[in-house]
């Protein structure tokens, strides 16, 4: 049993644990951050005991934290240590680059930190998590120059994978990895929009996968 405890704010994180209802060998443990913070929380621990944080989300082998707060997810990060906690991974912490990497070498903790969900990849640390889910992977079937048959490998811990493959039954070899970039777009995905990196980079990442599975289909 694979224990996975997941921390959402508003709807961050939601998909995910919808996602990991189905696999029958996952143990869940969830805790609740308010959408609504202030900017700045001087006193995190103090403040967790307010909202009734539920602390057996540390049960966890692995934890992901969707908490989008730099003094939340730094507060998170030092007990995960403290309770031996294998592996968080924060979505995006970028800020806390520095600051995380002392509390990982303090208490031995793997701390891995990705701007979108779907870019993460998989390491020793979090195999348990990311051989189900991170950085998308496919697997298909082709007759003739269509695709046939769609089999997701690995998810986006957000579902966009599962979209997009149910899309592409039908589509052409040649038009299928732009395809899959595009539905990965249209998925209403929380990556940020209007900038280069954000949903384009999740599009991208979609669109190399099938790439990849198109490859490995012809060999």
């Amino acid at each position: 049993m694979i224990k996975i405890g997941v921390i959402i704010r508003g709807k961050y994180g939601n998909r995910l644990i919808d996602a990991i209802k189905l696999k029958p060998n996952f143990k869940l443990f969830i805790a609740k951050i308010p959408k609504e913070l202030p900017d700045f929380i001087e006193d995190p621990d103090e403040f967790l005991d307010e909202i009734n944080f539920n602390f057996d989300v540390f049960k966890a082998e692995i934890i992901i934290s969707y908490a989008l707060h730099p003094d939340i997810n730094l507060e998170i990060a030092e007990i995960a240590g403290m309770k031996n906690v294998n592996a968080l991974i924060i979505t995006k912490g970028e800020s806390l680059f520095g600051e995380l990497e002392k509390i990982s070498k303090k208490y031995g903790i793997f701390i891995e930190v990705d701007s979108i969900c779907c870019s993460i990849k998989e390491r020793p640390e979090t195999k348990k998590f990311t051989q189900y889910f991170g950085t998308p992977a496919f697997k298909i079937k082709t007759d003739k120059d269509k695709i046939i048959k769609v089999e997701v490998v690995r998810c986006a811990p957000c579902g966009a994978t599962e979209h997009v493959a149910n899309n592409l039954i039908g589509v052409s070899i040649k038009d299928a990895p732009s395809k899959a970039g595009l539905l990965c777009q249209h998925y209403p995905c929380y990556a940020v929009r209007g900038i280069k990196k954000g949903i384009h980079e999740s599009a991208e990442i979609h669109k190399q996968a099938m790439i990849d599975a198109l490859s490995n289909e012809k060999s």
